[in-house]
């Protein structure tokens, strides 16, 4: 990927091999319009898509249609140092045909997955699954 400041605290990155692309500015609360993702909301999504991508191939193993699968997420931010102290993630699937030994593998999946033991230990990772 590359990325490029476009000035105004914004920036675009770009994916090589797809050319997609997200932009990012910095929060209303930081000096930015707020007008797109800030990095700290791509962090905290990109735990989310990462736990739901490895439920997902956990579930193709384990024959579990995870489609409908939805979440919240909530990005809490400490002042000083300003970061990222913790993020909420509530899972939520309605009709989920799972075995709860399938339910115990999904959410292991989830917690466990490369987003999740990459951040720092000091960031708390609070997640609900509602299935």
């Amino acid at each position: 990927m590359t990325t490029e400041y476009l000035g105004e605290l914004r920036t675009t990155a770009t994916h090589l091999k797809s050319a997609n692309q997200v932009i990012t500015d910095a929060p209303t609360d930081n000096n930015g319009k707020g007008e797109a993702f800030s990095p700290t909301d791509l962090v905290s999504s990109a735990l989310c898509s990462c736990m739901m991508t490895i439920m997902g191939i956990k579930a193709d193993q384990e024959g579990v249609d995870l489609k409908g699968l939805m979440a919240n997420v909530t990005k809490v931010m400490s002042a000083s140092p300003r970061k990222i102290s913790e993020i909420k993630i509530e899972f939520t699937h309605d009709s989920l045909e799972a075995t709860p030994k399938q339910i115990e593998v999904l959410k292991r999946a989830a917690l466990t997955c490369p987003v999740a033991l990459s951040l720092s230990s000091d960031l708390k990772q609070t997640v609900t699954f509602n299935f």
